[in-house]
């Protein structure tokens, strides 16, 4: 059907569904008509650089308002920013799995509320390059965790729950296509290696702590790259998780 689909029968018997960390709620907001023909998001981990995308796109799509301050739809709370360029929503997720997943929840949320179709996700955003030139831009084929596996773990109820990460191919092809018409910066595609931490999970020397020689950290990073990584970031498995399972074209 196209439908953005929540996989949780308990929304069904709840009255209201307030979606926290947006600042909107289903009985605050009527959000179908505010989002209903929403066809696109993008997703960056930086507010002020999400507002300056949503500002470009206004400007490449000619809409009416180009120039002007945009407003954050999510003004009642600090914790995301949300913006909109016509049928594409421009949101901030912080940095880190728990950051984008509790944002992701509530973002699927709305879109099931709003009742939209055919919702294209795509997630910018800067990363650490492995055996690429520096200012490439990786298209991801395949997320994967720190041991290169294309699995999302999670823990509920005590209980380790592994998810896909598989990303939409057809997207990943189309957006590397795109690319053959820009020629200021090279593109590749290759698997994107999600940790949970920016200093030693990524291998670095400069952290508070480091438990590991610097010969440790190239073998390793050498095992990464024969396993086809090429960036490394740290939010791609829950984005493409949390994606895959409800029914959205999901890239990053």
């Amino acid at each position: 059907s196209g439908l953005v689909h929540v996989k949780n029968p308990h929304l069904d018997s709840m009255e209201e569904d307030v979606l926290y960390h947006l600042a909107l709620g289903t009985k605050t907001h009527n959000l179908p008509a505010m989002f209903g023909d929403i066809k696109f998001v993008c997703v960056g981990g930086s507010p002020n650089r999400m507002r300056a995308f949503a500002q470009l796109m206004r400007k490449e799509l000619g809409l009416a308002g180009d120039g002007e301050e945009l407003a954050d739809i999510c003004a009642g709370t600090d914790r995301y920013a949300m913006y909109r360029a016509g049928p594409l929503l421009s949101i901030s997720h912080g940095m880190g799995i728990p950051s984008i997943s509790i944002m992701l929840h509530e973002l699927i949320k709305l879109l099931h509320h709003a009742r939209c179709r055919d919702v294209t996700i795509i997630r910018m955003g800067t990363s650490g390059g492995l055996g690429v030139e520096a200012g490439s831009v990786v298209v991801t084929d395949l997320a994967v965790d720190s041991s290169f596996r294309p699995r999302f773990e999670q823990v509920v109820l005590g209980d380790v729950v592994v998810r896909s990460t598989e990303l939409d191919k057809d997207l990943a092809e189309e957006l590397l296509a795109c690319s053959k018409q820009i020629a200021d910066f090279p593109t590749l595609m290759g698997h994107t290696m999600c940790t949970y931490d920016f200093y030693e999970g990524q291998g670095r020397l400069d952290g508070a702590l480091c438990s590991f020689s610097s010969e440790k950290k190239l073998a390793y990073l050498r095992r990464a790259y024969e396993a086809g990584v090429r960036n490394i970031e740290m939010e791609s498995t829950a984005f493409a998780a949390l994606c895959g399972l409800c029914g959205l074209r999901g890239e990053s």
